[in-house]
């Protein structure tokens, strides 16, 4: 009998380590797919389109709600995220395992739809260590961070929503604890 595939969602708060996290995982598990999320932002840095994101216009991602094409979606900073629900649907329905990066309010919309899959929170050690972190990217304007660092407080007091909690002080530690858990819950065929 053919278990059912697992649907894994990472949430953290920006600048917390996810996604050096979520990297280390999908290199120790290289038949876990990853759901590249649809943005309206333009791309920071080096992104690509297709890796990091698919990056649409605010018409054709407003077009794509109306049609129902999101299982989840949301506005963030001016800007719209997605997560395509074909994607999703299509290879679940295969037996695949997918990995998720999301913010709260999209693992919420996701657990209303895959009320089964697997939640883990990355925390930052502290807020102090989080505004150096971000402010070490730059990438956003100070009154960027202290909006990112506000939002990164609300964040992480609903970290109990989450199935398993990381708190992201050791690196090396932490992507240990990350793929131990995931290997409990992962479906191997």
């Amino acid at each position: 009998m053919k278990s059912k595939a697992k649907l894994f969602i990472i949430s953290a708060p920006s600048g917390a380590g996810k996604t050096t996290l979520v990297k280390a995982a999908l290199k120790r598990f290289p038949d876990l797919l990853y759901s590249v999320s649809y943005t309206t932002r333009p791309p920071r840095g080096v992104e690509k389109q297709g890796v990091d994101y698919f990056f649409v216009n605010k018409k054709e991602f407003i077009r794509n709600i109306e049609k129902e094409r999101w299982a989840e979606w949301a506005e963030v900073y001016g800007n719209f995220y997605g997560t395509s629900s074909g994607f999703l649907d299509d290879n679940l329905g295969s037996g695949k395992n997918i990995l998720l990066d999301l913010d709260i309010k999209g693992t919420l919309q996701i657990l209303k739809r895959y009320p089964d899959s697997i939640t883990i929170f990355i925390m930052p050690p502290s807020l102090d260590i989080l505004r150096l972190r971000l402010e070490s990217r730059g990438t956003d304007e100070s009154k960027e961070i202290e909006k990112r660092l506000l939002e990164a407080e609300k964040e992480m007091a609903k970290k109990d929503l989450y199935q398993h909690i990381i708190i992201n002080d050791d690196l090396e530690i932490s992507m240990n604890n990350l793929v131990s858990f995931m290997e409990q819950k992962m479906v191997v065929f």
